[in-house]
């Protein structure tokens, strides 16, 4: 869609609070809805300014690079940043407002407070990334207090941080409605990520061996459900990746979603997440493939 009104710009979390409690007074029972990134949006940040902005009065986007989500040899510094696109495409798909804090706005002082959600963290991204979702639960726990939104969008692109959240809203009674968005995907199927753009042309043109694993194990998943083990659809979908002479698997797992349990038989199972992490020079790629059998 196509807006003709610029956002506003907040940087403080005073004033984005007088903002919208301003906006609150002015239309009461106004549907508030909010879309917090790390900002180097694109398509895939766009699909979740439009459906806030399809269902939601008032729509609030973050830009900001949390460091405490980033483990100390990753990549927080040359995270990519591009502020004006960033907020090009906030206009163009309905942003009414970007807030857009520094560190310092949001972590003033060291912080010694955090949030944990276990279990569901404790496989996938959270094996190998140590401490990233208490980072993640604790700036969506903070944007969520400062916004205090009716509806909160997040890609599927990343499930695991979908579980998570949902997980934490669930056991903190926030009151926010979780809300799950299809992962965008590129015309030859790689998901949009904010992280491709460190891909050499030889490793993008690799990097769509993951979607093409994934699809092919969610068909034979679809055909064979009887007959498969979780272990034996991983190896399927690993030795397919292998094939990329230039990708360095670091998982891939086939487990129940939401939980991330482990699956002893797909019969069993609601719902299964396909899901893989693959570098490919220095550049860490996820992507997973949701399958819900009934419906």
């Amino acid at each position: 869609m196509s807006n003709d009104q610029q956002p506003i710009i907040i940087l403080s979390g005073v004033e984005l609070r007088a903002w919208l409690k301003s906006r609150r007074l002015q239309s009461p029972g106004a549907v508030v809805g909010f879309v917090p990134t790390m900002g180097f949006l694109h398509e895939g940040h766009a699909s979740l300014l439009t459906a806030a902005r399809q269902s939601c009065d008032i729509v609030v986007l973050s830009i900001f690079v949390n460091p405490l989500q980033f483990g100390p040899n990753e990549d927080f510094e040359r995270y990519p940043r591009d502020e004006q696109r960033d907020l090009a495409i906030a206009a163009e798909y309905g942003a009414d407002v970007v807030f857009m804090p520094q560190v310092e706005e949001m972590y003033p002082e060291r912080t010694r407070t955090t949030v944990t959600v276990s279990g569901v963290t404790e496989r996938l991204c959270g094996a190998s990334r140590p401490g990233h979702f208490d980072g993640v639960a604790t700036v969506v726990t903070k944007l969520f207090n400062l916004v205090q939104p009716d509806r909160a969008y997040f890609g599927l692109k990343d499930a695991q941080q979908v579980a998570v959240i949902e997980q934490m809203v669930r056991d903190l009674n926030v009151p926010v409605e979780i809300v799950p968005c299809a992962t965008v995907r590129e015309a030859d199927g790689l998901a949009k990520s904010s992280r491709n753009v460190y891909l050499s042309a030889e490793e993008r043109e690799q990097a769509v061996i993951l979607n093409k694993a994934l699809r092919e194990a969610e068909q034979q998943l679809r055909t064979q459900r009887d007959a498969m083990s979780s272990q034996e659809l991983a190896a399927q979908v690993t030795a397919r990746i292998q094939e990329a002479p230039l990708a360095r698997i670091d998982y891939v797992e086939a487990l129940a979603y939401p939980s991330l349990e482990p699956i002893s038989s797909f019969t069993e199972a609601e719902q299964a997440l396909i899901a893989v992490a693959v570098k490919f020079g220095n550049t860490r790629l996820i992507d997973n493939c949701l399958i819900r059998f009934n419906g």
